[in-house]
């Protein structure tokens, strides 16, 4: 689980899809409550402290691209589909290919058996 959580290749289940979503989240509020105690303990001007944020920011907000983009993945779309509205929900419920699909094995070993019989013939 979580192996390559800033890489855009593969596929992920909806447990680990799920789990993101909740670092993710942790993530955004844990950005914004730290450049806001910045700013009060500081009391200057926000304009260097939200240059800040964005330093915690940018990596949380790669971070949840690359694993919605791995979930699209695994119900054989592309990942430009995440920017469809809502379709996130659609991600944390519903199933994935079974088999390989073009973005790989299915993460969850069912229905990878013609990668195995290809690997026994090879």
């Amino acid at each position: 689980m979580f192996k390559n959580p800033f890489s855009f290749h593969g596929r992920i289940r909806r447990t680990e899809y799920g789990l993101s979503v909740i670092i993710a989240v942790f993530g955004y509020f844990l950005s914004i409550f730290i450049t806001s105690l910045l700013v009060t303990l500081i009391k200057t001007d926000a304009t260097g402290i939200s240059l800040l944020f964005w330093v915690f920011y940018i990596p949380v907000a790669w971070f949840n691209i690359a694993q919605n983009t791995k979930r699209c993945h695994d119900l054989g779309n592309s990942g430009w589909y995440q920017l469809i509205p809502l379709y996130g929900f659609w991600l944390l419920f519903a199933e994935g290919n079974p088999g390989g699909n073009e973005y790989g094995p299915n993460p969850k070993t069912i229905g990878n058996y013609e990668e195995l019989s290809e690997i026994g013939n090879a």
